[in-house]
């Protein structure tokens, strides 16, 4: 969808108009996804099922596709969704692939980038002997090839059993030490916790009962801010449904398109959202023991079914499925369970850390755990940057070995310059248009002097390219990524400047900020009100309100 203005020319005008400009297409046009990108999503929903459903037919106490509705949800059916969905999300199918996560040529990363040596990684300790470093090894690439080859084994048996999974639990914490990229890329916070209940219980019901619940949980937590509300008018305006419900889409923001900021409408939904996404785990711990869970199961379905309709950006469409299937294949299928069933074991007490404590540090700082462990899933409260370039040193990113090249040069085969150009403001309006993202209009005029002379692009784009998977956890593209990029490009200083902004810390009222230069370091660091910020318009800097 072409955008109402030129683009080329657009470029040329200061960040103020360019963020107006841009923010305004964005409200009435979204993205611009063109119809077979979505269509493009969806044959990958149907792929992901069906491949599920073919593993699932070489155990005997199964059967194939053709009968099941009789077994979907056995426990082995739900033990092999769980290993699947994680195969599926660590070999870079799942989230963060496709267009709507800027990725054109290869549309995925994945396995095509962690098989490499020599790539980039980000690894937990970078200074740990053997498995630190910022280039990948032959060892990271054995052991990265183990887990795949320990899931696929763990598919393929009739009856999978703590043999099978024990290989994949040791496997992914070792990875993310190596590489913390492929850590979350797994989904470790759901995927892999609930393999810890495989190996530790015998009956692991009640385990993997306790991870969905405190998925849904968290998620709503997070969403006790001011931050939800702008991503209610961000995904309005960019699904696919609403782009024929034009009114709609100008009904979500205040008085478009002079105040962007969200409507009573956009506020009111965000409200339904965060109270509907708390009420599924409380629907279904307050079901009577022995009562199928009606109420929470409706609930689930409309809940997980309005984020799938409208294909949020980095779509984690596949692994929405798999929350409601384990909704279905644990608390309707076995509704006699009770959470106390786990006792005070060395399970509970992991249980404990992973499904109470990390999201609790998450959300109290935000800075020391990804929003992907804290389950802060699609608040609009995340880490992010934005990477300027200056001139076209971005060519010295070709030195890399990356999963792909240049946005630009991706998209080249299919548009023209102005296009893509068009394209790339979209982007900058996403970011922009998020509550975090009003920051920018302070931040980028004090780290460059004139923005018509670098190249913008959102640190996600910058570790899709670099890291080969990205899905909104803006820590990987912070000062770890710059050191490795400039130890492999040699950038000069002056030359990328980069913006950290921080998540909104639970109980603190403000954002904490880092400017950066990649060769010189760390120039300015600061923190935003968040009341100052809530007041202007997307593209406003204080001087201008």
């Amino acid at each position: 969808m072409p955008t109402p203005y030129d683009p080329l020319e657009w470029a040329k005008q200061s960040l103020e108009e360019r963020g107006r400009m841009a923010c305004e297409a964005w409200a009435l046009q979204g993205y611009g996804t063109p119809l077979a990108v979505f269509l493009f999503y969806g044959g990958k929903i149907v792929f992901y099922i069906g491949v599920w459903a073919l593993f699932c037919a070489t155990s005997p106490a199964l059967g194939g596709p053709s009968t099941i509705a009789s077994w979907w949800l056995h426990p082995i059916a739900f033990q092999k969704a769980v290993v699947w969905s994680m195969l599926f999300e660590v070999l870079g199918l799942g989230c963060g692939s496709g267009p709507l996560t800027g990725r054109y040529l290869p549309p995925f990363g994945g396995f095509l980038y962690f098989l490499r040596p020599g790539t980039t990684k980000s690894p937990f300790w970078p200074r740990l002997p053997l498995l630190g470093g910022y280039r990948r090894g032959p060892f990271e690439v054995l052991a990265y090839l183990a887990l795949l080859l320990s899931a696929l084994r763990a598919l393929l048996a009739p009856m999978p059993g703590v043999e099978h999974f024990l290989p994949i639990v040791l496997l992914v914490p070792l990875l993310g030490v190596m590489d913390t990229t492929i850590f979350l890329a797994a989904r470790a916070e759901h995927y892999w916790v609930t393999l810890l209940c495989f190996v530790l219980a015998q009956d692991w019901i009640a385990g993997a009962m306790a991870v969905q619940l405190a998925l849904w949980f968290w998620a709503g937590f997070s969403k006790l801010n001011h931050h939800f509300p702008t991503v209610v008018c961000v995904m309005t305006s960019n699904g696919p449904l609403t782009r024929f419900l034009p009114w709609l889409r100008r009904k979500v923001y205040r008085n478009f398109p002079r105040d962007l900021r969200p409507s009573a409408l956009a506020t009111a939904l965000a409200h339904g959202g965060t109270a509907l996404e708390i009420s599924v785990p409380l629907a279904f711990l307050l079901t009577p023991l022995g009562e199928k869970p009606v109420v929470a199961i409706a609930l689930m379905l409309f809940l997980h079914g309005y984020i799938v309709s409208h294909v949020p950006m980095g779509v984690p469409l596949e692994w929405n499925f798999a929350v409601a299937y384990g909704g279905f294949a644990l608390f309707w299928a076995h509704p006699e369970v009770s959470l106390l069933s786990l006792g005070i074991t060395p399970l509970s007490v992991l249980l404990l850390i992973s499904l109470v404590g990390l999201p609790l540090l998450g959300n109290l700082v935000p800075q020391w755990v990804s929003f992907l462990l804290a389950m802060r899933y699609y608040a609009g409260n995340w880490a992010y940057s934005v990477w300027l370039f200056r001139g076209e040193s971005y060519r010295k990113l070709e030195q890399l070995k990356g999963s792909s090249r240049w946005i630009y040069d991706q998209l080249a085969p299919f548009y023209d310059r102005a296009t893509i150009v068009g394209l790339m403001g979209k982007a900058m309006a996403f970011r922009m248009m998020h509550l975090h993202g009003r920051a920018l209009a302070v931040l980028v005029p004090r780290a460059v002097d004139r923005i018509q002379d670098y190249e913008w692009m959102d640190g996600e784009l910058i570790a899709g390219l670099a890291l080969g998977w990205n899905f909104g956890e803006g820590h990987l593209h912070h000062e770890n990524l710059a050191a490795a990029l400039q130890e492999q490009c040699g950038f000069e200083e002056g030359e990328v400047r980069c913006i950290f902004v921080e998540s909104q810390p639970l109980l603190r009222p403000s954002l904490a900020y880092r400017i950066f230069d990649v060769r010189a370091g760390q120039i300015e660091a600061g923190e935003l009100p968040i009341a100052e910020l809530r007041s202007r318009q997307p593209w406003e800097s204080p001087a201008g309100s």
